[in-house]
């Protein structure tokens, strides 16, 4: 993953059967577009989808009238057991923007500093920094229609008010590639770029701190951290990848940096996003143990590193990741126990290692 805007190593998002807040109707079949902006592919699976719908469609009109109750027309959210066993429910897209900025604690930081997301807007601008946002937007979700220049509204210009203000935010990190995919996540739930703005604050200041920084030195600690938790809970695949001499950022980097974006399905990775913000990071490894643990025979059948990343760019497709709420629940059971103490004591043997080979 390149920083700075660099083109090399972009990846187009990839969609599968996303699953919607809407059935897909007979008006879907003619605009072949999701409720999210995402155009469906041609060789679109609009019988599996429907049958898929039929059933989610209940889940979700139960959820929401259970959020209703919850939340009983209140802007404020307050944590504890009740709304976190909720939020792994999943999250009424109604409420997704409320939920993540109270839980991540965006809300408090939008509140306690007023104007301060349009005063870094108005201040001078770092020229580098507008080039290296600018070169990108048009590589932003070209399958969607409402971030190309044509579409009226289009996400562009709010996009690349957040990526500029966060870059002049924190010129340590400035803007590295992958950020512009989860700032037009946020800004397709939220329609807010203030709100955005503080969701990735949020998310790369407290939830994942120096994923982005020049050295990335948290997404490399937290890849080697997956696998020492594989070596453990799915020891099997951890051998192969040994066997095979293939580490674990070739084949997961995509993951972490983009937070599932460019991999799982839209309303997958919603679903995630909303323990994401409420739970922390250790979601991400939950979900990345879950997928590497229910495909372990898989895993352990390739030969040579061209097999392996086959592997895995199929384990992130098909009816397993399709099923988002089958899937929410397997995160929290399959993996087994894991928690933050453990990944913890591993981040920081990974973090001294990496620093000790980098010296």
């Amino acid at each position: 993953m390149e920083r700075n805007g660099g083109s090399a190593g972009t990846q187009t998002p990839q969609k599968q059967h996303s699953l919607s807040t809407t059935g897909a109707s007979a008006r879907d079949r003619v605009n072949s577009v999701d409720p999210y902006g995402f155009e469906r592919s041609e060789d679109f699976d609009y019988e599996s989808y429907e049958e898929l719908m039929s059933e989610y469609l209940a889940v979700l009109t139960r959820r929401a009238i259970q959020w209703s109750k919850l939340l009983k027309g209140s802007s404020k959210v307050e944590k504890n057991v009740k709304l976190k066993r909720y939020v792994r429910k999943g999250v009424p897209n109604e409420h997704r923007a409320l939920v993540w900025m109270a839980a991540s604690g965006a809300l408090e930081r939008l509140e306690k500093k007023t104007g301060y997301y349009q005063s870094l807007l108005v201040a001078e601008h770092d020229p580098k920094l507008v080039e290296s946002v600018r070169i990108d937007l048009n590589r932003t979700f070209p399958d969607n229609v409402l971030f190309r220049k044509t579409s009226n509204p289009c996400m562009q210009k709010p996009l690349y008010n957040v990526l500029l203000a966060y870059g002049h935010h924190n010129p340590a990190v400035g803007y590295c590639q992958g950020m512009n995919f989860i700032a037009g996540y946020l800004l397709m739930i939220t329609k807010d770029e203030e709100k955005s703005f503080w969701l990735m604050e949020a998310l790369l200041e407290r939830i994942l701190p120096d994923y982005y920084s020049p050295a990335m030195l948290g997404l490399k600690m937290d890849q080697e951290v997956l696998g020492e938790l594989v070596k453990v809970k799915a020891p099997g695949a951890w051998q192969t990848m040994v066997e095979q001499n293939v580490s674990w950022t070739l084949v997961v980097s995509r993951w972490f940096i983009c937070l599932y974006v460019d991999v799982l399905p839209v309303e997958t990775v919603l679903r995630i996003w909303d323990c994401l913000f409420y739970e922390g990071s250790k979601i991400l490894f939950r979900v990345a143990l879950t997928l590497i643990h229910h495909n372990q025979q898989e895993i352990q059948q390739a030969d040579g590193l061209p097999d392996i990343c086959q592997v895995f760019k199929q384990i992130v497709r098909g009816p397993f990741v399709d099923e988002c709420h089958t899937f929410m629940q397997k995160i929290f059971s399959e993996p087994g126990s894991l928690s933050m103490a453990t990944i913890t004591k591993h981040r920081d043997m990974c973090r001294a290692r990496i620093v000790a080979e980098g010296s």
